[in-house]
């Protein structure tokens, strides 16, 4: 069994930082669905901006909002404005061909990768 890649949203723009939210990243709903996320899910979130790295769980936010919002302790280490990559996997003794949605500086769907 091994960690491998299922999901990927690429070059996201965090629109939003709370400190004051229990914990979390809230993700527009769209991106979620194109990109085989669920509510819950643990994602890896690494910034392009700063190269920092955490783990936290996917919240879903309004669909079509292009809403990225790094909540709770997260948003001391990624602010609004910065690109990231959200990333999900899983366990599993098969090939993935992982799903890895790019988007636009709104965050909306362009592409698959």
């Amino acid at each position: 069994m091994r960690w491998v890649l299922r999901s990927k949203i690429h070059r996201a723009r965090v629109t939003e930082a709370d400190l004051n939210y229990v914990g979390s990243i809230t993700i527009d709903k769209d991106l979620i669905d194109k990109a085989g996320l669920i509510p819950g899910e643990k994602v890896l979130v690494s910034s392009n901006t700063s190269g920092a790295r955490l783990e936290t769980y996917v919240t879903e936010g309004e669909a079509g909002s292009g809403r990225i919002c790094m909540n709770g302790a997260a948003a001391h280490l990624i602010k609004v404005g910065e690109e990231i990559i959200v990333m999900g996997f899983e366990l599993t003794d098969e090939y993935i061909k992982p799903k890895i949605v790019l988007v636009d500086e709104n965050n909306k769907f362009t592409r698959y990768l």
